[in-house]
């Protein structure tokens, strides 16, 4: 099962490194929710929780995520919210202001990592695409790096690759993680994933049909664990 978090890790935005890869190990995937209108993008949140899942991305660019995040910071406790899609100093900190636990950009950005680290003491995962982008994001201090887009990168096998050279360093795919494929990342050496589209159907969105998407939600982790 994904375990729950502390009622410490819950009730602050300060995750030290090592409990965030613990977290990480232990909840394997991350519900990434973005969405134009914040009440869906509320129930898609409240859906997954309800399947189990208790890692969950706003991005950025959703309708009104600061409000968002604050609001889910509230309703679910037991879970950790955080930020996707930040670009700049600004938005990472209305994100931080907003409650969120930790963040993800699709970039590396020495400012933001640092920032993120030294005044938030939340953990940020920059975006890289190839091993001298990883490196170097690793070698500035980040703990974990996001491999994006991974569909395009060539899958389960990109990460595998790159576990020879790079295995110290800590990856995440996003971008083409699915149900199917979401344990072939985890076996070729990724810590966790990010998964949307797969979590949430288009029609399962349109229909308002949240019982779809929660058990989405147990079917991954079941396929995890």
């Amino acid at each position: 099962m994904f375990n729950r978090l502390s009622s410490t890790q819950s009730d602050n935005n300060v995750v030290d490194s090592e409990s965030w890869l613990r977290l990480l190990r232990t909840n394997k995937a991350i519900a990434v929710i973005r969405c134009s209108e914040m009440k869906i993008a509320h129930r898609m949140a409240h859906a997954v929780a309800a399947g189990g899942m208790n890692l969950l991305e706003i991005t950025w660019n959703s309708d009104r995520p600061g409000e968002l995040i604050t609001k889910l910071r509230a309703e679910l406790p037991h879970c950790m919210i955080g930020v996707g899609t930040i670009l700049n100093l600004t938005q990472l900190d209305e994100a931080s202001a907003a409650g969120a636990q930790f963040a993800f950009a699709p970039h590396f950005n020495r400012e933001l990592l640092e920032t993120s680290r030294l005044r938030y003491q939340i953990p940020l995962v920059p975006g890289a695409f190839s091993p001298t982008e990883i490196v170097n994001a690793w070698q500035s201090g980040a703990k974990v790096i996001k491999v994006f887009p991974i569909k395009s990168l060539g899958g389960a096998e990109y990460i595998r690759c790159l576990q020879g050279p790079l295995s110290q360093i800590h990856l995440i795919p996003t971008g083409g993680i699915t149900l199917e494929n979401a344990k072939e990342m985890l076996d070729a050496g990724a810590i966790a994933v990010g998964i949307s589209s797969s979590l949430f159907p288009k029609q399962s969105i349109a229909n308002q049909d949240w019982s779809n998407i929660t058990a989405r939600a147990k079917t991954l982790i079941q396929r995890l664990t």
